[in-house]
């Protein structure tokens, strides 16, 4: 199971989840990806469970990527303590989830959209949360250097009216 190597503290507070996931919310390794539709934790144990559920369908061929590791932890207070004496102990760690956010990729040669969206449909049973298989061909593509539409279009008359703007074009 997954769980930070060290940290520099060993108790954290709760926390809020609000807000859409801006971070690893786009397709980045493999051709196909499970997205987080709300919000919420997930165990180092679910996302275990969720990779083999993957791999085993898969029969190990392909690769799979997992976009999250589960970094907080979650302490608990034994069974049947009285109120007071501090903080209870790490249990287990969480994963934080925002809605938006890339939980799997799965890509590869052998790997056909049927055979991911099969294996990523097993996965999302293993999971707290609502999801939706998502295909990098279905994602819009962003072209580099594309011009802004705020730059105003310049007209013959404007050429005509300044000889530095007619030796630029």
């Amino acid at each position: 199971m997954l769980s930070p190597r060290r940290v520099k503290f060993r108790k954290q507070q709760r926390g809020r989840m609000r807000g859409i996931a801006t971070r690893g919310n786009t397709i980045a390794f493999g051709e196909f990806a499970l997205q987080a539709q709300e919000c919420g934790w997930i165990t180092s144990r679910q996302i275990e469970a969720s990779r083999r559920a993957m791999t085993r369908y898969v029969k190990r061929g392909g690769k799979i990527w997992i976009r999250i590791f589960p970094d907080k932890p979650v302490t608990m207070r034994a069974a049947e303590t009285r109120m007071g004496s501090g903080k209870g102990n790490p249990e287990f760690w969480v994963a934080v989830i925002k809605p938006g956010r890339i939980l799997f990729e799965m890509g590869g040669p052998e790997i056909t959209e049927a055979i991911a969206k099969e294996a990523m449909r097993l996965a999302q049973y293993k999971l707290p949360i609502k999801t939706k298989f998502l295909a990098l061909a279905d994602q819009p593509v962003e072209l580099e250097g594309e011009e802004s539409d705020d730059v105003a279009d310049i007209t013959a008359a404007d050429l005509s009216e300044s000889p530095a703007l007619a030796l630029e074009s």
